[in-house]
């Protein structure tokens, strides 16, 4: 049933080479529940798009990979499509399936990269939006039974880039499937980053949730590696939350530091800003490094190495902390 010695390179965006000592690409829900009755104690790995690992080794363990698919409305009301999909569907596929049937709500999500079930768990968000706006339900299944699980929006527990399944539920749930309430009427957010402005670039006179999508698409691709042309995981690191009081001291100190006010009297920082303030904005280390665009992205030139990689984001957390007094999380899992 499982494959053995099985190359990850085409699973994982930053194309690092590793190996998994056993594989299985499920297809429905019990083929999967089979193939958990036959693991044999095996430590689990679950990738859906691969796009939030760095593979650092060999995994001694299962790769489980999700390929479960299917888009389907389940239901209307008189505001709202309620769409059921799929984990295994890639997302940015989704949303321009959402952006052809008139689904609104999640076309500044454009172009993330990943699959539909990593989508709640990092509760991924862009421009504006994040998965919480739009999300109704998901079902998961019990690793250690087997069963299939509900759970709705307060079960989630959602917070920046984060769920229950990244804290308390960790490793023990496999995501099978997302419903999302997508709107019949849009409600346009373009007041994010460069949207506006590339509109305006754009010509459009007349708002829609396609020239949305088509402007978001443009600005990240802009910014963005491509992973199919250079390796990556996308942001790296999250962008750190600090007191207000600590926010100001560090104004005193760093006149021109960027910050966005949140609730509880806390800010938000652009952690892009904090790496290039330390100098590591276009850095090279052989066949690795940080993108000349964007420095929340460290790169995979070509044979780079995960150990490596891992090595440069340390240094990185390191030099943010030493100067600003702030500490990076990363929001890659390294595995």
């Amino acid at each position: 049933m499982f494959q053995s010695n099985v190359s990850l390179l085409p699973y994982n965006t930053f194309s690092l080479e590793a190996k998994a000592r056993y594989f299985y690409a499920f297809k429905d829900i019990n083929r999967l529940q089979n193939a958990l009755k036959q693991r044999d104690g095996e430590t689990l790995l679950i990738l859906g798009g691969g796009s939030n690992i760095l593979l650092t080794q060999d995994f001694e363990g299962l790769v489980l990979k999700n390929d479960l698919k299917g888009i389907e409305v389940e239901r209307e009301t008189s505001e709202h499509f309620l769409v059921k999909v799929q984990a295994g569907e890639n997302w940015h596929q989704f949303v321009l399936e959402a952006i052809k049937h008139n689904w609104a709500g999640i076309e500044n999500l454009s172009l993330i990269p990943g699959t539909v079930g990593a989508a709640p768990m990092q509760n991924i968000g862009a421009y504006g939006v994040e998965i919480e706006q739009v999300f109704e339900e998901l079902e998961a299944l019990e690793i250690s039974t087997g069963k299939m699980h509900r759970f709705s929006h307060s079960d989630c527990e959602f917070g920046y880039r984060e769920s229950v399944f990244k804290k308390t539920l960790k490793g023990q749930f496999i995501i099978c499937s997302v419903t999302f309430r997508l709107l019949k009427e849009p409600q346009f957010n373009t007041s994010y980053g460069a949207i506006k402005e590339t509109l305006e670039e754009n010509g459009v006179s007349e708002l829609s949730i396609q020239a949305i999508s088509q402007a978001v698409i443009q600005i990240r691709q802009s910014k963005l590696p491509d992973p199919a042309k250079i390796g990556n995981a996308g942001s790296f690191f999250k962008n750190p939350t600090i007191d207000k009081l600590d926010f100001e001291g560090l104004k005193a100190e760093f006149s021109n530091i960027p910050g966005y006010q949140l609730p509880k009297k806390q800010v938000k920082i652009p952690a892009a800003w904090l790496i290039d303030q330390c100098g590591w904005k276009g850095k090279t280390f052989g066949e690795i490094g940080v993108h000349k665009n964007q420095p929340l992205v460290l790169v995979n030139y070509g044979d780079g190495n995960g150990e490596n990689i891992k090595d440069l984001a340390f240094k990185i957390q390191d030099s943010v902390r030493a100067k600003f007094g702030i500490e990076l999380t990363p929001e890659v899992n390294i595995i």
